[in-house]
Order: structure tokens, then C-alpha cells, then sequence
């Protein structure tokens, strides 16, 4: 039974129980007019059974409430793993010497995880991203193209960044513009490192 079918029935039973209760306290009062016990007993009655039909709604509702949460937290929670298989794969095999079949079909696979959970740009981001990996993986391997890599990497976190936050609580500090200029400049200072 569905959740607004349940608050139907409830709010049914309370205002049947309004009704009949105050056409039968019409009726008591009328009938005992010489015993006031009897009427203040109808009242508590009634007014026990509203109480116990709204707490129920309210009660309802606010597990309704409480299930939807716990499952969006468990969706992000998914999300966030996801991506984060995602970026330690991709770091995997940026730093392997000679990629091969392995590799591709883990990303794969990651690919197929992602088309469940992200959001439409991230996998729009991710689609521009595998035509980087596409064209920069023709060599086995990652490192005369790093820079580039980097870059893709930096768009695609910018996207991930926007689908797990949903930016709504940051949107008053910072533009969109502003927190990608901050992504970008973290890319570009890390691609400027130089080891000897």
C-alpha cells in the first residue's frame, strides 16, 4: 500500500471519527443531560482517537521522510565510490610504463557503473574525456601526454565535483566560473610540478 493511500485512510478515519463522534456527543448530551461524567468520558474518547489518527499520520510521514533520506545517502555514497574507482583507475594507468587490454576493460567497466549513477554531464564529460584517453593512448601509455590527460581529468572532476556536491549550498559564495577557475588552477599547478 502506498504511502498516499495510507495518509488517505488515515485522514478518512479521522474525519469519520470527527463526525460520528460529535453527531454522537449530540446525541449523549441530549440523552444525559443529568450525568455530566458521561459527557466529559465521550470527549476524552474522542479526542484520544484524533490524537492517536494524526500522531499515526504524522508518525508515517516522518518515516517516509527518514527512508528517503537514508536512501540518498546511500546513492551518494555510491556515487562517491564510483568515482573515486574511477580516478584511482585512471591514475593506475597513467603511471604504468605500457597499458594494455587489462586496463581498458576495467575502465570499461567503470564506464558501465558511471552510466548508472552520474548525472547527464558527467557522462557527457566523461564521453569527451574517453576521446582524449582515445586519442593520447595510441603510444601504450600516458607519459609524453600527461598535460593533456590532466586537463581532461580536471574537466571531468569539475563535473563530478557538481553532480556529488549538487552546488546548491555553495552557489551563494562562489559562481560556477569562480570553483572551476579554482579546479583548473589545482591541475595547472600540479602539471607544472618538475621532479629531477
Amino acid at each position: 500500500m502506498s504511502n498516499f493511500t495510507k495518509q488517505v485512510i488515515y485522514l478518512t478515519l479521522t474525519l469519520l471519527t470527527l463526525i460520528f463522534g460529535y453527531a454522537y456527543l449530540r446525541y449523549a448530551y441530549k440523552v444525559t443531560d443529568t450525568m455530566p461524567f458521561t459527557q466529559e468520558i465521550v470527549l476524552t474518547i474522542l479526542g484520544t482517537l484524533a490524537t492517536i489518527f494524526i500522531t499515526a499520520l504524522l508518525l508515517n510521514k516522518q518515516t517516509e521522510v527518514e527512508i528517503e533520506k537514508e536512501q540518498n545517502i546511500k546513492f551518494l555514497d555510491l556515487k562517491a565510490t564510483t568515482y573515486e574507482r574511477l580516478l584511482d583507475q585512471l591514475e593506475e594507468m597513467s603511471l604504468v610504463n605500457h597499458f594494455d587490454e587489462k586496463e581498458i576493460t576495467k575502465l570499461q567497466f567503470i564506464t558501465h557503473r558511471l552510466a548508472i549513477f552520474s548525472s547527464p554531464n558527467v557522462l557527457e564529460e566523461y564521453n569527451r574525456f574517453l576521446k582524449v584517453i582515445d586519442e593520447i593512448s595510441r603510444d601504450g601509455n600516458f607519459l609524453k601526454d600527461i598535460e593533456v590527460l590532466s586537463e581532461a581529468i580536471g574537466k571531468l572532476t569539475i563535473q563530478i565535483r557538481y553532480d556529488l556536491l549538487d552546488e546548491q549550498s555553495v552557489k551563494n559564495l562562489y559562481t560556477k566560473t569562480q570553483i572551476k577557475n579554482i579546479i583548473v588552477n589545482n591541475s595547472d599547478k600540479l602539471s607544472s610540478i618538475k621532479i629531477n
